[in-house]
């Protein structure tokens, strides 16, 4: 005997095409305000990319992860989120973290290397570098919220590349079968530093590895901010209402290099670029305005403007900042220092006073 015993999909969503041109039948209950307030937030968080690309090349700081290209992503789905929310990041999110109201300066604080930056933030955790491992710290947190019976939820992002990661299964697995209240969010942007999409994984779908865990999984175009609000804003309410984690797969692209110390002429061509270039998350909301009548250029050009003084401002202010001392190394990793690291900063101490650092 032969039988079928369970059948899945993934839907693949999507509010507003490249031209922006809306699906009436798919469109939020948002009002053009929201709208235009994500809007605002995507040219500060372009603006933002631009000038701290800058200040790399100047020396002014360490290596920077353009976000340049994912804009929609990242302020889109924080947007649908509350302030109480955690969110862990991996090391691309800038947009998140200036969407959430992190301090402007403080954001250009933490690319100068200063570790300062991230103290006294209790929703936001620090970036994370090494990849995958914050999915398994983002599942612990959804875990103990769910056992205090508090409703907030938590938001861990990630990229395609950590899809190919244990943490990642690991994660998956405990959420869906505990029914956390956590959001898994792939900004999947095609590539995993120099390996594309295509050669990260077999699964025809991201997505499709969280219905192993019992996770709701879903597409959406992540160049399309108001369609990864609505999809991200639907995750929230299922898991504030105990229905259990979301694995949410969205489509970008990084139209940047990785970073700042990677060349990514060197294994992607001009055609792959021009084509995403024309689907670029900030031009589709501005034709999104124009269909409808309410986009004019003396608009875009006070965001524009408000957005630069903003972030000038920011550099400014993060620049007039004293460097952090070495031994500030060690004291913001644990709430209580173990003795090893006690020791290893008085050693650090004893070296700096003897060399006269």
């Amino acid at each position: 005997m032969k039988s079928t015993v369970k059948s899945f999909s993934v839907e693949y969503f999507q509010v507003l095409d490249s031209e922006g041109n809306v699906d009436n039948s798919l469109m939020p209950n948002i009002p053009e305000s929201k709208i235009k307030e994500i809007y605002h937030l995507m040219v500060l968080v372009r603006t933002f990319d631009e000038k701290l690309f800058k200040l790399q090349r100047s020396g002014k700081i360490g290596t920077y992860a353009e976000v340049r290209g994912e804009e929609a992503s990242e302020v889109g789905s924080a947007m649908a989120l509350e302030k109480e929310d955690w969110m862990c990041p991996s090391f691309r999110e800038t947009g998140v973290f200036i969407t959430r109201g992190a301090p402007r300066d403080k954001i250009v604080q933490a690319w100068r290397g200063d570790v300062r930056a991230f103290k006294g933030d209790k929703k936001n955790l620090p970036v994370a570098i090494p990849v995958g491992s914050q999915t398994l710290y983002a599942t612990g947190i959804a875990w103990a919220s769910k056992l205090k019976n508090e409703k907030d939820i938590t938001i861990v992002y990630f990229g395609d590349g950590a899809t190919s990661e244990g943490d990642f299964y690991e994660a998956m697995n405990f959420a869906g079968e505990f029914k956390l209240p956590i959001i898994f969010f792939c900004q999947n942007n095609q590539w995993a530093i120099s390996t594309p999409r295509k050669s990260q994984s077999a699964s025809e779908t991201i997505a499709q590895k969280g219905i192993a865990s019992g996770v709701y999984s879903v597409q959406v175009d992540g160049n399309d901010a108001v369609g990864v609000y609505k999809i991200t804003k639907e995750a929230v309410d299922r898991a504030r209402n105990g229905e259990g984690p979301t694995l949410i797969e969205s489509i970008t692209y990084r139209m940047g290099d990785h970073t700042t110390s990677d060349d990514s002429s060197r294994y992607r061509t001009e055609e792959e670029v021009k084509y995403w270039l024309a689907r670029d998350p900030l031009l589709r909301l501005e034709k999104y305005f124009r269909n409808i009548n309410t986009w004019n250029d003396e608009y875009g050009r006070w965001v524009k403007e408000t957005c630069e003084k903003e972030v000038d401002e920011a550099i400014a202010k993060a620049l007039a900042i004293e460097k952090p001392g070495p031994d500030e190394l060690f004291d913001y990793v644990y709430a209580v220092m173990p003795k090893e690291l006690q020791e290893q900063k008085k050693e650090l101490e004893e070296e700096v006073k003897q060399r006269g650092l």
